[in-house]
């Protein structure tokens, strides 16, 4: 199957006149890549190669226009650059950026109008003064064809915008209706959802107010309880206050130890200073050592050197008693006369024997004197070096010991910032329990508010309710029992309102000595624990005593 081509030309007539400008009608379709760089021009046929264009023009697009839609336009070749008329065929190619030929147009040729067959007479009437009149105009058939094209092309561009925009008008339209549904169906779902939840918020609302009923029957019995804990509470507070007594004491020890330590500490350095002092004395001394034992190997290099030069010496005295020996064997004959001088000689060689004897016993004793002298040394030089391998070792547990004492304040001091935590949390502990105890305070007063709210309205309802207990009540037995619990339940009631106003004041007494911030808590806690009145206390005993003497109504009397 044959790709669909990117260019089409359009509308190539077969003759064009090189005295009128020429029009080039092209369609760029969506899988061409339009650019500013795309050219049309006008080749002869035959050609080989792009650059044999005769005249071109840039491949124009409308304004709008968008990369991957079709689109139809034209090209305008003026006149002046056309060819001339002659029977050679051309055609309009379409040529991209990069250089590639598009499309290619029907062959075509450029010809001189004729004189006659191809004029045409036009009539012009003109508007004048005097009257109207009718002018004849003779224009070739050619230009009148091409201006008819002209007007022909331009309504169908302008039928085609029409067209265009009537489109994008239905699929606004479309499109608005669309989004028009789809917010009517979303309030729709939003009405439903606020209906649901109205439903579900009405439910909630009887489930809450039956839940209050319930915690107004369940207020009683959490008085007693958080009475019981504010007792808790006030020995919580007595054990972190003793806690809090324990932990000071325990940072001046800690205090203390740190003083300690840095007092330690500084003697060790002293100590440090001192021992610094005396091994460079020490050094000082070795070197002095060290000189002495150079100066005293020195000397014994020139002892060495004269004892050598003195083995010399008797090594030439041997060759000159060789070399007498040899001249007495040689002259034997002059023995007689050299005896004295041979015996002069021989007391002379005994003396020096004697003295060369003599000199290497003092040389031996001194050498061994020398010897006995370097061991000296040497042994002095070990003692010195064990002694500073003693001072090193023990300036290295001094050492050691300053690590520890250091690792010991660093631990001491790691203590004391946990023990300062530990401060901080108790102090939030505290803090925390102080804000629970205003705010149970806070529900308590509320709590007897609502009591005598209660006792207020049922004060109301026991006076409405009495006339029909009267009637209903016609034995005596019932009348002395009415009469009997009247005069129990009142001092109950008393008394339960006496306990709950005795445990206010005594947690506002707690809170005085924690904390003083809580003064006015304290003042409104205290006017409630005041002593009621006459009026208070006949309030107080109808509300207990009519729920009964209405129960006692609706039973039947046996």
């Amino acid at each position: 199957m044959d790709k669909q081509p990117g260019v089409v030309f359009r509308n190539v007539g077969q003759l064009y006149f090189p005295q009128i400008r020429v029009e080039c009608h092209y369609s760029l379709t969506s899988e061409h890549r339009w650019s500013s760089s795309d050219w049309i021009g006008i080749f002869q046929m035959g050609w080989s190669s792009v650059k044999e264009y005769h005249t071109y023009t840039w491949a124009a697009v409308p304004e709008g226009y968008t990369e991957g839609t079709s689109v139809d336009y034209w090209a305008v070749f003026q006149a002046s650059y056309l060819p001339r008329p002659s029977s050679a065929e051309y055609q309009f190619v379409y040529v991209d950026k990069m250089g590639r030929v598009c499309a290619r147009s029907r062959p075509f040729t450029f010809c001189a109008p004729k004189p006659l067959e191809e004029l045409e007479t036009l009539k012009e009437e003109q508007d004048e003064e005097d009257g109207e009149e009718e002018l004849l105009l003779v224009i070739p058939r050619a230009q009148l064809l091409q201006s008819r094209l002209e007007q022909s092309l331009k309504k169908q561009t302008a039928l085609q915008r029409a067209l265009d925009e009537a489109k994008r008008e239905a699929e606004n339209e479309k499109e608005a209706c669309q989004r028009a549904r789809s917010e009517w169906e979303r309030e729709r779902e939003a009405i439903k959802e606020e209906i649901t939840e109205l439903r579900d918020n009405l439910r909630q609302s009887c489930e809450m107010l039956k839940r209050l009923e319930e915690r107004h029957k369940d207020a009683t019995y959490s008085q007693e309880i958080q009475s019981t804990e504010l007792r808790k509470l006030g020995a919580e507070k007595t054990e972190n206050q003793q806690q809090v007594q324990d932990l000071k004491s325990e940072l001046k020890v800690l205090a203390d130890r740190e003083e300690q330590a840095t007092t330690e500490l500084q003697r060790l350095k002293e100590r440090m200073k001192k021992m610094s002092t005396q091994m460079k004395h020490d050094e000082e001394k070795r070197k002095s050592l060290q000189a002495e034992i150079d100066a005293s190997a020195a000397e014994v290099r020139g002892l060495q050197e004269q004892l050598e030069a003195s083995d010399h010496a008797a090594e030439g005295l041997r060759k000159e008693l060789r070399d007498l020996s040899v001249q007495r064997s040689h002259t034997h004959a002059e023995l007689h006369q050299a005896r004295l001088q041979v015996a002069q000689l021989t007391l002379q060689l005994s003396d020096q024997d004697l003295a060369l004897r003599e000199e290497r016993a003092t040389w031996a004793l001194e050498r061994e004197a020398y010897r006995h002298a370097a061991e000296i040394d040497k042994k002095k030089l070990q003692d010195l070096k064990c002694e500073l391998q003693r001072k090193e070792e023990w300036l290295q547990e001094e050492r050691t010991e300053q690590d520890n004492v250091e690792a010991e304040l660093g631990r001491e001091k790691g203590l004391l910032s946990n023990a300062k935590r530990e401060l901080q949390e108790l102090k939030g502990a505290l803090r925390k329990a102080q804000k629970g105890r205003e705010q149970e305070q806070l529900h308590k007063q509320e709590l007897v508010n609502c009591i005598r709210q209660l006792d207020m309205k049922l004060g109301i309802g026991h006076e409405t309710k009495s006339n029909g207990t009267a009637a209903k009540c016609i034995s005596p037995g019932c009348s002395s029992e009415k009469e009997a619990l009247a005069s129990s339940e009142p001092p109950r009631s008393f008394s339960l309102e006496e306990s709950i106003n005795s445990e206010v004041s005594a947690e506002t007494l707690n809170q005085s000595e924690g904390d003083d911030s809580s003064v006015d808590a304290q003042e409104e806690k205290t006017q409630l624990s005041k002593p009621q009145t006459g009026e208070d206390k006949q309030l107080i005993l109808p509300e207990l005593v009519n729920p009964v003497l209405s129960e006692l109504a609706d039973s039947p009397m046996w």
